[in-house]
């Protein structure tokens, strides 16, 4: 038989230790200074955390400005903890609240070279997972919009799958939303749709630190196999998280469409969160926003 041959042979995941839950996106509003944001996410996370999320999300470049010539000024060393106050935050805060957190994204400096990491926090607030934006976004519109990030970051190499309280989980940051190549690693075909199916909810948090919706949805527990891809042992996941940015002429024709192509295609759910919009017109790159859930209908 075709199973039988697989090396290695499949694994399924571990049981999720919570079969029902809330998420919640944190969608905040950025500005310059460095604290502000980081005493803001807290926040926002807490609030989420009371009204009972169990996996939260922040957005790309959340503890400062996208500008990417400035990203080195507000860049930490996130493997030096204790130089790390949006690290240090993310982990007690997950900690103390009990929660699974994807902790958007921030500029990561190490070893002289600059990326855009995404840490994820499991209950214990130990970090189970780092990963670095993969496909960078080069873009211009003549006479709107220039913006290469080749120029400022550089690339990750390895896709990011973690297992979490609440199921098994892909990383990816916004411009990685538009490889289906990725979305696939994750979503690996070697799922059983024989498992129980639970309610999955979702809060959604604007930059006011409100409640705007709350969603159910029906969600399948997955059981999957191991795909071995470039050396990297891929396994099925029933979530992928991307904390985005996508830019005012991107993100209107192709953020919501990109979410749900990614999550019909595989089969799964895909969560998205971005900062919130400027509202100051002058800064010098505007977000579209729109933080969404969309299940494996690719219904939003």
């Amino acid at each position: 038989m075709a199973s039988d041959a697989r090396i290695p042979a499949p694994i399924p995941p571990p049981q999720p230790k919570i079969s029902k839950f809330k998420i919640a996106l944190c969608q905040l509003l950025v500005t310059p200074d460095k604290e502000r944001n980081i005493a803001h996410a807290r926040k926002l996370i807490e609030d989420a955390a009371r009204k009972g999320a169990k996996l939260v999300v922040l957005p790309e470049i959340w503890n400062c400005p996208l500008s990417l010539k400035n990203l080195s000024k507000y860049a930490e060393d996130i493997d030096a903890e204790a130089a790390c106050p949006s690290i240090s935050m993310l982990s007690e805060v997950a900690f103390r609240n009990g929660i699974t957190l994807v902790g958007g994204s921030i500029p990561e400096l190490s070893a002289g070279q600059l990326f855009n990491t995404c840490c994820v926090f499991g209950p214990d607030g130990k970090l189970k997972a780092k990963h670095r934006k993969l496909h960078l976004f080069d873009f211009e519109v003549p006479g709107e919009v220039a913006f290469r990030e080749s120029d400022f970051l550089t690339a990750g190499e390895e896709p990011t799958i973690v297992d979490t309280d609440v199921g098994r989980i892909g990383i990816g940051i916004c411009h990685d939303i538009r490889f289906p190549e990725l979305a696939m690693l994750y979503g690996s075909r070697g799922r059983s749709l024989t498992q129980n199916r639970e309610a999955y909810t979702q809060i959604y948090i604007n930059e006011d630190e409100t409640e705007v919706w709350m969603m159910h949805w029906r969600v399948v527990r997955w059981t999957s196999t191991n795909w071995l891809q470039q050396k990297h042992q891929v396994k099925g996941a029933h979530l992928i998280c991307y904390p985005g940015a996508f830019n005012m002429s991107t993100g209107e024709l192709l953020w919501e469409l990109m979410q749900r192509a990614r999550a019909a295609d595989n089969q799964l759910f895909v969560a998205t969160c971005a900062p919130a919009r400027d509202p100051n017109t002058s800064a010098e790159y505007i977000t579209w926003g729109h933080s969404g859930l969309v299940g494996p209908v690719s219904v939003k």
